[in-house]
């Protein structure tokens, strides 16, 4: 059992300065005083600090993402403390363009070795293409049976996308949704938008046609484009949920893409950050010429909230919404993104001007001071990771 003191908790509503008590991952008390007793192994003094819930990244590639350039510029896997570093607790893994020397197989080793190390770590099935790509014999198969599988990927609007129509859309949700259903999760599609004209009209096809719930569909890397970002606007007044890409791929910083969603009247309950971490991107001079590659930056979402509450001026409570009960709700986690009793014990800790000092996932301290103290197997010791 671990009792936390003093934590000024954003629950992400404000709750004030309470004390936590933690027992086998989960939150088991939260009050303005909780008594010591013998069952308490640890203590941990908050001192004030911000206490967030630990930060939900939804799309991420944590096994790699394959090269642009050949086999060299295929990126590698994540390691633990990397993600520990920026405050990311959960994670949803999946593929990108390539399936072929990446598979799903892997990727669900990925997310049981995060698991044995002490995140919470999750998937969707599918890559770009509309062929098979999957664990069992079909999507519904491994909503149902596979625990880790939140729902399917799949590319659209792209030129490495299968050029999918929206009946073969609706019969993909169909399977999502109805394997959702059997294994009480909740079953969504996840969709890379790429820059083509057709940008968001087959998924207005799908709501508007085909009447399918909005809820099951989840597009991502809505900021490519101002364009492409003003569909994203209608699709969220219609009640969908939109993903803001934070680490490449955006017309506009993702913080001001929120700010002016926010004019528009789309509500903060309808945005999502994701980082597209560790995807193959271009390095380029500064001409433009590309000079090499480089990974997408998987700490882009803890800078992203940031900038939103300093430099954006959004209250503490509204700016982590995007990275906490906002895709918490998306994937159908509700025991995720939130502090309260029952709750997976996920936080994040922040000094008074919004440094990351401390994470906490599923009840353990996984940094302390800015220094990760839990690292993953084969971590080099000596091995510090860094957010810039």
């Amino acid at each position: 059992m671990l009792l936390i003191r003093n934590a000024n908790i954003y629950a992400p509503e404000a709750l004030g300065i309470k004390d936590i008590l933690i027992a086998e991952g989960k939150i088991i008390a939260i009050d303005d005083h909780l008594e010591n007793h013998s069952g308490i192994d640890q203590e941990w003094n908050a001192a004030g600090r911000i206490i967030t819930p630990g930060f939900i990244d939804q799309h991420i590639h944590i096994i790699g993402a394959g090269g642009k350039h050949g086999f060299s510029s295929m990126t590698p896997e994540l390691q633990l403390s990397e993600l520990v570093a920026c405050g990311s607790t959960t994670v949803v893994g999946l593929l990108g363009t390539d399936g072929c020397t990446k598979n799903v197989r892997n990727l669900y080793s990925k997310v049981k070795a995060l698991e044995q190390e002490g995140l919470s770590a999750y998937m969707f099935t599918g890559y770009y293409g509309l062929d098979p790509m999957y664990i069992m014999d079909s999507v519904q198969e491994d909503l149902t049976f596979i625990d880790k599988v939140l729902g399917c990927k799949i590319a659209i609007s792209d030129i490495r996308s299968s050029y999918p129509t929206a009946l073969e859309l609706v019969r993909l949700l169909r399977e999502v949704m109805v394997g959702g259903m059997l294994a009480s999760k909740k079953g969504i599609l996840h969709l890379h938008l790429g820059n083509l004209e057709s940008k968001m009209d087959v998924l207005f096809e799908l709501v508007e046609k085909y009447e399918f719930p909005i809820k099951h569909i989840s597009p991502t890397h809505v900021g490519r484009t101002k364009e492409l970002f003003d569909e994203a606007i209608r699709f969220a007044k219609l009640g969908g949920m939109i993903d803001i890409t934070t680490g490449a791929s955006r017309f506009t910083a993702p913080y001001l893409a929120v700010l002016e969603a926010l004019e528009q009247g789309v509500s903060i309950d309808t945005m999502t950050f994701s980082t597209d971490g560790n995807a193959g991107l271009d390095k380029k001079d500064e001409s433009g010429k590309i000079i090499g590659v480089r990974r997408a930056p998987i700490e882009a979402n803890l800078i992203e909230v940031v900038n939103l509450i300093k430099k954006g001026g959004l209250p503490i409570e509204q700016a982590i919404r995007l990275v906490t009960v906002n895709p918490a709700v998306n994937l159908g986690l509700p025991q995720k993104g939130r502090i309260k009793v029952g709750c997976d014990a996920d936080f994040c800790s922040f000094s008074e001007n919004m440094e990351l000092k401390d994470v906490i996932a599923r009840g353990v301290m996984k940094m302390q001071e800015g220094v990760v103290v839990k690292k993953g197997n084969y971590e080099p010791e000596n091995q510090a990771w860094q957010v810039k």
